[in-house]
C-alpha cells in the first residue's frame, strides 16, 4: 500500500478504515477539505517523535522551603516541597496551559510556537510527561 490521499471529507469518511490502517502502518495519509490538507497520524509514532524534537528544557531549583520548576520561554512554573511534589505540579501546570492554549492561545503571536509542546502534553499520560521532565526517555 502507498501513500493514501483523500481529496475530500466525504471520500475520506467512506475510506476511514484504510485511512487509519496507513497511518497505523506509518504511511503518508492525507485528507483534503476545501484548500487545506490534514494528516493523520498514529499517536504511537508521532509521540515518540515530539519527545525527540520537543526538548523539555526544564529547570529544577532547590529552594528554602522546597523546589521549582520552570521552562524557560514557556509560561509555566510549579513549586512543591519535594523534587517529586515540584514535577507533579508541573504536570498539572502544562496540562492547565495546553488547555488555554487549545481554547485561546493558539493564535496568540507568543504562544503560536508551542504547537508542538501542546500536542506532546496531550498525548502523553502522567507518566511520559515525567520522564520528558526529567530527561528519562528512552
Amino acid at each position: 500500500m502507498s501513500a493514501v490521499h483523500y481529496e475530500s471529507y466525504t471520500d475520506a469518511r467512506a475510506h476511514l478504515k484504510d485511512l487509519l490502517d496507513a497511518a497505523e502502518r506509518g504511511k503518508v495519509a492525507t485528507v483534503r477539505r476545501d484548500s487545506a490538507r490534514a494528516a493523520v497520524v498514529d499517536v504511537g509514532r508521532l509521540l515518540p517523535f515530539l519527545i525527540s524534537v520537543v526538548p523539555s528544557r526544564a529547570s529544577v531549583v532547590a529552594e528554602d522551603d522546597g523546589w521549582s520548576v520552570f521552562m524557560p520561554g514557556v509560561p509555566v512554573a510549579a513549586d512543591g516541597a519535594t523534587f517529586d511534589e515540584a514535577i507533579t505540579e508541573m504536570i498539572d501546570a502544562l496540562r492547565e496551559y495546553a488547555d488555554d492554549w487549545q481554547n485561546r492561545l493558539l493564535d496568540t503571536p507568543n504562544h503560536r510556537e508551542h504547537w508542538g509542546l501542546v500536542q506532546l502534553i496531550a498525548l502523553s499520560d502522567e507518566d511520559q510527561l515525567r520522564e520528558w521532565l526529567v530527561g528519562q526517555v528512552q
